[in-house]
């Protein structure tokens, strides 16, 4: 028997047709050797408490008024005390004369600074931590950028003083400041301890924000 089924041939012109080659930019990179992801820049400890203003604190010495709230107050004294007489009080004339007063600061809200350590030092932590408080302090409406610490020897010889003078704090003490402005013009860093009340006056804020650059 014979097979009537033909193989088909195609006779079209065959059309060439050319591979796109891949760009230069579409080439995959190869792998960065000995990259490694950085670490976390480590941050100071800080340890900060926030203070109301009916706390009554008073402040004794020299602090800017935006700070406290100046209360004129009685001096309690017995009635003995307030009256002016040569004598017999009814004989003489005597005049009662009003007691006597005084004016008393109490601190308004703000926040305080009770405890800063670094894990290294002279590396930035512990302005950093400061720094951020302080971002923290100028945003909260009743803190409006207060804030106080208490310099005081952690081990002996040793006191955070000059740390936070050079960030912009001042002592209510003004003689402390005085001697703390003669150790930054005599470059003297092993000061003796200073211990005392700081604040970080309103004007010295912004500066603080912007430590590197003006201090």
């Amino acid at each position: 028997m014979i097979n009537n089924i033909t193989t088909a041939v195609d006779v079209r012109p065959q059309i060439m047709v050319s591979k796109s080659t891949p760009s230069l930019t579409s080439m995959s990179m190869p792998p960065i050797l000995g990259f490694k992801t950085p670490q976390l820049k480590e941050k100071a400890t800080i340890r900060v408490k926030k203070i109301k203003r009916g706390d009554n604190i008073i402040i004794p010495g020299e602090i800017d008024d935006e700070y406290v709230d100046i209360v004129e107050q009685e001096i309690s004294n017995s009635k003995s005390d307030n009256i002016i007489t040569g004598g017999n009080f009814f004989a003489s004339g005597g005049v009662l004369a009003p007691p006597p007063k005084k004016k008393l600061k109490y601190l308004k809200d703000c926040y305080i600074i009770d405890y800063i350590q670094s894990p290294q030092t002279g590396k930035g932590q512990g302005t950093e931590a400061v720094k951020t408080l302080a971002e923290k302090a100028m945003f909260d409406k009743r803190a409006d950028g207060r804030i106080v610490t208490f310099s005081a020897p952690i081990i002996k010889d040793a006191s955070p003083a000059m740390f936070f003078y050079k960030l912009g704090f001042r002592f209510t003490n003004p003689s402390a400041n005085e001697y703390m402005e003669e150790c930054l013009r005599n470059g003297t860093n092993d000061i003796s301890p200073q211990i005392g009340m700081m604040y970080l006056p309103k004007i010295r804020l912004h500066k603080l924000l912007r430590y590197g650059d003006l201090f």
